[in-house]
């Protein structure tokens, strides 16, 4: 790896056809480095991120996540990795305790560490006297934070956050992202898409893909005087009007 870099992309580029989702993007990202990747519906981000998951190969270029190649050792990466989606990733018909549970084994943690660090997380969310709750029955401020702390329970290098605040309030989203700082902190690095331009704000750096490619890269203050506006969604409108293809991958 270089220096702290735990993500690091060179000349990466996903075809179908002759539609480039993601088209001859480079970048690395560092250890406990809160990044974030952002553009509009149809710029390319969920198709590069579901590359650096190991969930879809390339069609050219490379990348190296926690050190290992998304091509030739996806398990590898897999097991090092933590995910959320919008939709918090958690099953609605098992308990808190039960999600809790399943992830930690699906992440190949052991029994017993997976029962102690359970009670420790709870304890933690406050969220002990729901141990046996159905997820389905919790608020959804409580599934937020429970699916991102199910996320990083086996303490993985890297967590990748796909629009994770979509859907919740503004209180809520700040207190998400609390969370997110606090386990940056704690040196895991957090890859997040969102489509929130005050979100921005909270990142150490950003991307901004425009028609598959990387439009803008650095932190929310350089970008500001770079475009001399006052915000992060200012800068957002000056790159995102731009684009020439609407909605897709």
């Amino acid at each position: 790896m270089e220096n702290d870099n735990v993500i690091i992309v060179r000349h990466l580029s996903k075809h179908f056809g002759n539609f480039k989702a993601v088209d001859n993007i480079s970048f690395e990202v560092k250890k406990g480095e809160v990044f974030g990747f952002l553009g509009a519906n149809g710029a390319g981000k969920t198709t590069a991120m579901k590359m650096l998951c190991a969930l879809s190969k390339p069609t050219s270029g490379s990348a190296f996540v926690a050190g290992y190649d998304i091509s030739t050792n996806p398990n590898k990466i897999k097991a090092r990795i933590g995910y959320m989606s919008q939709k918090f990733s958690l099953y609605e018909d098992l308990s808190v305790f039960e999600n809790i549970k399943l992830f930690g084994g699906i992440y190949g943690m052991k029994r017993k560490d997976i029962e102690n660090n359970a009670n420790i997380l709870l304890e933690r969310l406050e969220m002990t006297e729901e141990r046996n709750t159905m997820v389905k029955s919790l608020p959804l401020g409580w599934k937020q934070k429970l699916a991102f702390s199910v996320a990083v329970f086996h303490q993985p290098q890297i967590v990748f956050l796909d629009e994770p605040t979509g859907g919740v309030d503004p209180i809520t989203r700040r207190r998400f992202w609390e969370m997110i700082c606090e386990t940056a902190a704690t040196g895991i690095t957090v890859f997040v898409t969102t489509h929130y331009m005050d979100e921005a704000e909270y990142c150490n750096r950003v991307s901004l893909m425009v028609d598959g490619q990387i439009a803008a890269l650095d932190t929310p203050n350089a970008l500001k005087t770079q475009f001399n506006v006052q915000s992060m969604e200012e800068v957002f409108f000056q790159i995102a009007g731009k684009a020439k293809r609407g909605e897709g991958l």
